[in-house]
Parts: structure tokens; sequence; C-alpha cells
């Protein structure tokens, strides 16, 4: 696959998109986040010898967490499945590095450029989609980057297995037939309107119960804070801004906003000497002046073959996309004005913008002010950081340096650490200040923590309590409802299971409403519960005029199953390479998985 985007990725537009994507890594930097635990070991564990951090880990959850995918009730659960698969992850690096597989700077450059996720609806890559679409996954350039790498090099190693994965002439035929088996059976489901009277568990039970489910139960160390907020938008609320400030802001905003443009590009050097190629240009600016049309003219003229079938047009740029030379021209002119000759790396160029995108000056007015308020109140919002730094050093509580600074001082409920706490308190580095040795166990002011460039926070803890088991009669109605149903699936299954030793011996049992299912295939489709239908396709084939019985567990209940008969199925020629290329899958990652496994056997693991 890399090979076919190097090969894909020699023209001129390619390179240019490299360049943009490598000043886009250059103007992001180093990771955003920082550590998120600031007290004892900052490995989760290691692998061989290798450190998995903690930040990683929770970096990971937080992602999970933002993007509505875990639940809160099973953050807890979910934060042991990240270390998991972060450890599979790292001995999977460790057997890639060791097998010398490398992926270059520039072949990963090129691989994010051709990812569908960062480009515009030409297929072109688009640096807001990059930057956009990073921020809202929490990655920074450079987290995205080092990710990236690792992930393409694990599936190298992964699709090295997979196409080492084969299937025999007589397997194939085999797995079609079974495939394209179909059963018809009969099947009826117990409820737990189907017992004589419902279960009542009694103290004994939920005793029990609770006593094999403590981690149900456990209550991770939780504090309250006192914490004070100080924005920037607050501090420039007051700031004075005149008509001319504002035109200023705008005239600048305009000189660098975003501006779609269209080039005619020529090159020299092999083909054609430099005068000729500025000879063609020429040629090219002569038919402009008589009014001949840009567009037209980049059709015929232009070298770069990405461009010159869509009239020159290169979409929506922003500076250091094409580098000094073309920014310096593209950024100095007018919607349809056209550039004198230009000479980049790639050759000779004429630019015309067609589109600056950046809303009227009316239209900005609102943003256009607050952006010079806030660029006016820099100073006086560092002195402001300046002071609460002081105060909150200097102080016993918050109160008081509220009440000196005119903030408000806010209390939170209780938050533990693996979650953290409303708005600001989810902040990873608020999180961690809150529970570090200094604020939690010292009773310190925390340090004042930057949870963006316009905000800031401190915070005291002024309540804490350890983990520890809720007790019963605290979780009692949600004991109550786990015995309730594990005890009435428990029964149900007892007189499914009474009512087989019935229906295996040719009794007749009233009282059950039989549906009859025939010719089910294994997909089964939207009717029928697929727990049913997978049970139905484990019974083994009935005799002539028999009937093969079994039970399926459903969510709510148990489900008898009569298996009746069995039609083999047909192995075409299209279904036996479907279900081939199914199996191969199947040993592929059968494979990977006993790669994987055999990988973890042999590391030395430690979880911290």
């Amino acid at each position: 696959m890399l090979q076919r985007i190097r090969e894909g990725s020699q023209g001129w537009v390619a390179k240019v998109i490299v360049g943009a994507i490598i000043v886009t890594f250059a103007l992001f930097g180093a990771e955003s986040l920082v550590s998120y635990f600031n007290s004892g070991s900052n490995d989760a564990a290691t692998v061989n010898g290798e450190p998995i951090s903690r930040q990683a880990v929770e970096t990971q959850v937080q992602r999970g967490i933002r993007s509505g995918q875990v639940p809160p009730e099973q953050e807890r659960q979910f934060r042991g499945q990240v270390l998991d698969q972060l450890i599979r992850q790292r001995t999977l690096d460790q057997y890639a590095n060791d097998g010398g597989l490398y992926l270059s700077d520039s072949q990963l450059d090129q691989l994010i450029v051709s990812l569908p996720e960062f480009q515009d609806q030409d297929g072109r890559f688009s640096n807001e989609l990059f930057t956009n679409r990073l921020a809202q996954a929490g990655y920074t350039p450079a987290s995205f980057r080092r990710e990236l790498r690792a992930d393409t090099l694990r599936r190298q190693v992964q699709q090295g297995l997979a196409v080492s994965a084969f299937v025999l002439p007589s397997e194939k035929q085999r797995l079609a037939a079974l495939q394209q088996q179909q059963r018809s059976f009969r099947y009826a489901q117990l409820t737990p309107a189907d017992l004589s009277q419902p279960v009542e568990p009694d103290q004994a039970d939920l005793q029990q119960y609770y006593e094999a489910h403590q981690d149900d139960f456990r209550r991770p160390e939780q504090v309250k804070v006192n914490y004070l907020v100080l924005n920037q938008e607050d501090v420039a609320k007051d700031v004075e801004v005149t008509e001319d400030e504002l035109r200023q802001a705008y005239a600048q905003a305009r000189q660098e906003a975003p501006r779609q443009v269209s080039h005619i590009l020529v090159t020299f050097g092999d083909e054609r000497t430099e005068q000729q190629a500025r000879d063609r240009l020429a040629e090219v600016q002569a038919k402009l002046q008589q009014g001949e049309d840009f567009a037209k003219l980049a059709s015929e003229y232009s070298d770069d073959d990405s461009s010159a079938d869509k009239g020159g047009d290169l979409g929506v740029i922003q500076k250091g996309f094409f580098g000094d030379a073309f920014d310096n021209a593209a950024f100095s002119l007018d919607p349809g004005q056209v550039s004198q000759i230009v000479q980049t790396e790639y050759g000779l160029h004429l630019i015309k913008v067609t589109h600056i995108d950046i809303p009227s000056f009316e239209d900005d007015r609102d943003a256009l002010t607050q952006q010079v308020k806030l660029a006016r109140s820099q100073s006086a919002f560092d002195d402001k950081v300046q002071q609460l730094t002081n105060d909150a050093y200097e102080a016993d509580d918050l109160a008081s340096v509220a009440k000196d600074m005119g903030l408000t001082l806010q209390s939170s409920d209780w938050f533990a650490q693996e979650a953290g706490g409303e708005g600001v308190l989810s902040s990873p580095d608020v999180v961690a200040a809150a529970f570090s040795p200094e604020v939690l166990e010292d009773g310190y002011n925390s340090d004042v923590i930057e949870t963006d460039d316009q905000q800031r926070v401190v915070l005291r803890v002024v309540d804490h309590r350890d983990a520890s088991t809720l007790p019963l009669e605290e979780v009692r109605d949600r004991v109550i409802t786990a015995v309730k149903a594990q005890m009435t699936q428990q029964r149900l299954a007892e007189r499914a299971d009474q009512l087989l030793d019935q229906l295996r011996q040719g009794e007749t049992v009233d009282g059950l409403d039989w549906q009859q299912a025939n010719a089910v295939s294994r997909d089964g489709g939207d009717d029928l519960p697929q727990p049913i239908v997978q049970e139905a396709f484990r019974l083994p084939h009935p005799d002539d005029g028999e009937v093969s019985w079994g039970r399926a567990e459903l969510t709510n209940g148990i489900a008898l199953i009569g298996l009746e008969s069995v039609e083999a199925g047909s192995a075409d020629e299209e279904n036996a390479d479907f279900v081939t290329r199914l199996a191969q899958r199947l040993r592929a990652q059968n494979a990977i998985q006993g790669l994987v496994n055999t990988l973890q056997d042999e590391a030395d693991i430690e979880r911290h």
C-alpha cells in the first residue's frame, strides 16, 4: 500500500501537499497533555522493560469518554481494557522493531495526505479538516504521527500473516455448502411470566451476591474542592475598542485569511530551458491582457496535470502551504487579480486568487471586537494571573483570594481521579492537581493551572474520602435488581431443562407458544434472535421423523428449540469464492491472535 502511495505521489501537487503537512506539524508543536499523575510511579505497566505510562492510558480513556462511546458506569472496566490493548500493541511494536520494519517520515507524510478523513470534496488534502478532526479526537499532530506510524507497522506484521492463509479446494466446496445450509425448526420462549410465581430473594441471597461482586460496588477515592476560575474574557469586558482598531484588525485578518487560488505551472529543466518557460508564460500573460479566460489557458498551458483540467484550481490554501515565494504572491492579491511570474522549486507560476475565505467586515464585527479586546487585555490578564499565583501561594484558603481578586468561589461535588469532575474540573491537569500530595495530603492551594490560553484555575481540597466498598444497605436496590434477574434466569433454565427432558422422551408439553421457522440461513435475518439461530445451527442433524432438541439463553428468558430438518446448501462458484475469502480472513485472524498470544506469553509484563 505504501509503495503505491509513493508511486502515486511524485507530481508537483503531491510534493507541495507533503510540504504542507510538514509545516502543519512544525506549527502545532509537541504534546499538549501534561502527565496525569504527579505522584508515585508514572508507569501503568512495563513490557520487556519498556514502560506504558499512566498518561498514555488516561489519554485513551478520555478520548473514549469524549467520543460518547463509553458510558460513565463502564469507565473502570474500559480503563482495564485500554491497558490490555496498549500491552498487546507494545508487544507487536517490539516484534516489528526486532524484525526490522521501518516507515520513513516521507512515507508517513504521504500516507497522511492520502487519508480520506483529511480530504475535501474534491479529494485534496485539507489542512483545516486535518486540524479540526485531530482536535476533536484529542490528538496533536505529533501524537497522531506517532500512533499512525506504530499502527501502520503493526498492520504490516498482521498483513504478512494474513497473506499466508490459504484454503484447499476440497475445503472450499465443503465450506460453501455449510455456509449455504438451511435449517427448519420450531422454538418457544420462556419468560419471567412463565414462572408460577416471581422470585423473591432473601437476605442471604443478597448477601451472597454482594460478597461475590464486591468490585461492582466499590467507590473510588474521591475529593470535594473549592476552586477559582480566572477567564481572560472577564478581564476583557471593560476594554474599549475603536472603529479604527476594528478596521485594522479586519485588514490584517483579510491579509492572512485562507484563499482559493488557481495557477498555471510551466516547468523547465529536461524538456525546456528557464527562458523558454518564461516565454511560454509571457505568451499566457499576453492572452490574459486580451481578455482570454484564465481557466481555459490553464488547461492548455499548465504542466500541473492534477489541476490543469480543473482550470488550474488548487482549492483553498493557507499561508505556509506552498512556500514563501508562492505565498508572497498569492496573499498580496485581491480576488480576480493575477500575479506576475513567480518562481518556486517546482517551476514558474502565474497565480490567480478567485476567492478570499473571510466574512464581510460587518458580519465579522462581533468576532473582531472580541479578538481586539482579548489582544488589548493580554497584559492585564497576565497581571491578574500573576496576582492569582502570588495570592494562592500565600493564602491558607481560597475565600480571601476570591474576595481580593473579585472572583467567585465555587465548590464541587465529590469526584474521583479516574472520572474527574464537571466543567473545568474534568481537565486532566486539574484532576491531577487535586490528587497531588501537596494539595490532597499537605492541604495547600494548588498551583495556578492553565486549562487553555485564556483560562486559569486554582483549587483547594475541602473534603476527602478513601476508596471503599459501599455498604450493602446503600446499594441494596442495585443488588436486589441484579439478584432477581440472576435467580429468574436460573429458574427459567431449570424449567427449560425439565421441559426438554419431556420433549426428548416424546411427551406432549402443553402451554408453550411454538413458532415455526422454515429454511433459515445462518444469518437468520432480522426476525429471529441470533442466540436462537446460533443454537439451531449447533444442534446435530435429526434422524428422519425425529427432532433434535436444545435451548438458548436470551437476554430476558430461555428459548426451547426443536430442529426438524437440515437442507444441504449449494456450492456454486460465487458462493464458494465468498466463503473462501471469509475462511481465509478467519484463519488470518487466528494466526494474528496466535502471534499476539505468543508474544504476550513470552513477554516480561509487569502491571503497576
